[in-house]
């Protein structure tokens, strides 16, 4: 697998980045934030932006137990609480749309735990993430390599 060399446009980098740091700040929790990005970056198979979430996550307070076991919260028993349950699963219905439509029990539910600011700032987190793993996917950028 080779590293396609192209690089990403600043003004983009730059948007997206400003999108970024906005929704994170409006989700007013960063450890959940993280788990939403780490969460989507499995899904996309994205080992750039998983390494460099994981490393934040750390960095943030958030437990190596948890951060194994993310790929199967649904299985982690009481490991994760019932509202970033909600996000998880809003996060895999956002980022597999393969399917048709978030499934309106999963935004219901997510909904239940996020009043609408949060909810919109949780989607926000949700989309950037998502493009961030295509940009780095699309190009096979490894954990550590060239990211703009």
């Amino acid at each position: 697998m080779s590293v396609r060399t192209t690089r990403l446009d600043q003004g983009v980098v730059g948007a997206m980045s400003t999108l970024s740091a906005a929704a994170k700040k409006g989700l007013g929790d960063p450890v959940l934030a993280e788990l939403v990005m780490m969460r989507a970056s499995q899904i996309n198979a994205c080992a750039f932006c998983l390494d460099m979430h994981v490393d934040v996550a750390l960095k943030n307070g958030e437990s190596p137990q948890r951060i194994a076991l993310l790929n199967a919260w649904e299985e982690a028993g009481d490991l994760f609480s019932e509202r970033e349950r909600a996000a998880l699963a809003l996060t895999e219905a956002v980022t597999v749309l393969t399917d048709g439509f978030v499934p309106d029990d999963v935004y219901a539910r997510a909904a239940a735990h996020f009043d609408e600011g949060r909810l919109a700032h949780l989607l926000g987190v949700i989309a950037v993430i998502n493009n961030w793993n295509r940009l780095m996917v699309s190009r096979r950028i490894a954990p550590g390599g060239p990211a703009w």
